[in-house]
């Protein structure tokens, strides 16, 4: 294939194509109708989890209902048998459940800020746990290997992916109970992402504050072990809980053994993890630390995310049951009034902070419709300082070799139906133009055999969608230093505007805009093949964007113009694509 430029054509680019452009684009919506949220996409909702067993053998988790009852019942069962045995008796009384601690780590009791420090922990984790679960909606597989594979997965709460050759992800989402997930609607995994990256991070704030507390007063004496006897002494515990005699509880001064293991492990393994795992699931970071990313990829650190998520609600149900079944008042009174003994003090503490929980928990769903824009400018005014650092990616060529290619690649987005796409269709895009104009020294008018006759590029590289799943793919095409180098923008050309043949769901052509400087990196491209093969009509036929530094989303699929322009405010809502528009997500996503 030549590497020379095509002729310029014998007819400029001219404003009317332009302004065409720019007519069929909608601005969406500053409230959110749940009647019309993304183009009326029905509320269909999910089946119960399950989990794969084997090949093809799948678990309904609702089992563990009354399989889990049955097992407590013999549990107990058990323990009281167990109690009556001379030398569990003996092991009981050498190891009665709590290790004593020196008069220096008692420190006078629970002190005010645990309550506080409690409070917010609890506050915070309903918001992260709703919009957590939205985000599983919106992709509810979940898988151990790179690729998303259909029937691959090892967790689901939605049924096999039928045959349709063009089934989509966003078909494939289920929708929530409107005070479950959040915001409960299905596809609104933007604003769903805004709320648990936005309250994460405060989250994470306050947990920074936890930790600075925690080992500055010596109250890390009390959850972290010292000694091997915390095990047995646990397992004494244990015992003592199912035989239903319980022990005595000194939280005041000290936790038991087996409390002391479940906040550490809570405290020092479980919120680091999901730290990590969430981290793992970026792809600015998962594509700049390859040694980690390597081994856990994406949809591992997914489900490690997921167990997590598993592991806070099981310690929040026996938690709370606990402490509701132990002399409740003595216990509100330690962790709410910092006081220990009897009274009402902390009941009327504890019942004053659920007040505030339960407003904060119904208000966040109705307060999301009428207010989505509020929710994506907190969200990004929380997060958008980190993620700027890892906005400029440096992935490199080769990452990925031919063997990593994923055997399934989800399609997405809504399908061109125009006429105008019907009638290039048919005629296997002979008629095809590509217009690239606007802030440029040599606007052009482009087909597919000029396409191909410019310089050819080629990268293998993987594709995160804003949903969850991810794919390896092989693509054919033109590099945008190419094209940069063909129509020279000019100086004050800031955003690359991809224009395309489909629209959105909500009508109204889909755009989105790029930052410049991303269009001469090295991985960013016009792909007009598909591991070896043209792009088919579910992948965006004939020509779609390839960022790497970006999200799914942003990979326009279909495309008929490029623009480039100083700034799209101007451009459809403003907010620098039909998603950011319509759906409220961010114009960069790279966290």
């Amino acid at each position: 294939m030549s590497g020379e430029a095509p002729a310029p054509p014998d007819t400029p680019v001219s404003p009317e194509a332009v302004r065409k452009y720019r007519s069929e684009l909608t601005e969406g919506e500053n409230a959110i109708d749940p009647a019309t949220w993304s183009g009326s996409v029905p509320q269909v909702y999910g089946i119960a989890p399950r989990v794969r067993i084997g090949r093809n053998r799948w678990f309904n988790l609702l089992w563990l209902l009354p399989l889990g009852f049955l097992g407590l019942i013999i549990a107990v069962a058990v323990a009281k048998h167990l109690r009556g045995l001379g030398p569990v008796q003996q092991f009981i009384q050498a190891y009665p459940g709590t290790i004593p601690v020196s008069r220096r780590a008692r420190r006078g009791g629970l002190p005010a800020w645990l309550g506080w420090q409690h409070f917010l922990n609890l506050f915070l984790l309903i918001f992260i746990i709703r919009s957590g679960i939205q985000i599983i909606g919106d992709h509810p597989r979940l898988y151990w290997t790179r690729h998303s594979t259909p029937g691959r997965e090892w967790f689901r709460v939605q049924k096999p992916v039928p045959s349709d050759p063009l089934w989509t992800a966003k078909k494939d989402s289920v929708a929530l109970p409107g005070q479950v997930g959040l915001p409960g609607l299905r596809h609104s995994i933007g604003l769903a992402r805004w709320w648990h990256l936005g309250t994460v991070t405060l989250w994470l704030l306050n947990g920074v504050v936890f930790y600075v507390l925690l080992f500055t007063t010596g109250q890390w004496r009390l959850v972290v072990p010292t000694s091997w006897d915390v095990f047995p002494n646990a397992a004494s515990i244990l015992i003592q809980y199912l035989s239903l005699d319980w022990p005595t509880e000194p939280a005041w001064v000290n936790y038991n053994s087996l409390q002391q293991l479940a906040y550490f492990a809570t405290v020092f393994l479980a919120a680091p993890l999901a730290l990590v795992t969430g981290l793992g699931m970026s792809p600015a970071l998962s594509t700049r630390f390859r040694r980690i990313s390597k081994p856990l990829s994406i949809q591992v650190a997914r489900s490690l995310h997921f167990l997590v998520l598993v592991w806070f609600l099981v310690f929040i149900t026996v938690h709370v049951t606990l402490v509701f079944t132990t002399n409740l008042p003595r216990s509100l009174n330690q962790m709410y009034a910092a006081r220990g003994g009897d009274g009402w003090t902390g009941l009327w503490i504890f019942l004053a902070s659920m007040a505030v929980v339960i407003a904060g928990w119904i208000a966040a769903t109705p307060f999301t419709l009428r207010h989505p824009r509020v929710v994506q400018r907190a969200g990004y005014a929380l997060i958008g300082p980190v993620q700027r650092l890892f906005e400029h990616l440096d992935a490199r060529p080769g990452e990925y070799t031919e063997k990593d290619i994923s055997p399934y690649f989800w399609h997405n987005g809504q399908y061109p139906d125009s006429p105008e796409y019907r009638q290039l269709y048919d005629g296997n895009f002979t008629d095809y133009r590509l217009r690239i104009h606007g802030l440029v020294d040599n606007p052009v008018e482009l087909d597919l055999r000029q396409l191909r006759a410019l310089a050819h590029h080629e990268q293998i590289t993987q594709h995160f969608c804003i949903q969850g799943w991810s794919g390896v793919a092989k693509w054919g095409g033109v590099s945008m230093r190419t094209i940069l180098d063909l129509v020279k923008p000019k100086p004050e050309a800031k955003w690359a505007v991809f224009y395309s043949l489909g629209d959105g769901p909500d009508k109204g052509r889909y755009y989105d805009a790029h930052p410049i400087e991303q269009m001469s990196h090295h991985l960013t491209m016009l792909a007009y093949d598909m591991n070896d093969h043209p792009l088919s009509f579910g992948h965006g036929a004939p020509l779609r964007l390839r960022n790497e530094a970006q999200l799914g989303f942003k990979q326009v699929k279909w495309i008929q113009g490029i623009e480039f322009v100083a700034d799209f405010a101007q451009i459809g809502g403003g907010h620098g694509g039909y998603n950011q528009d319509h759906e409220f997500f961010g114009y960069r996503q790279s966290l």
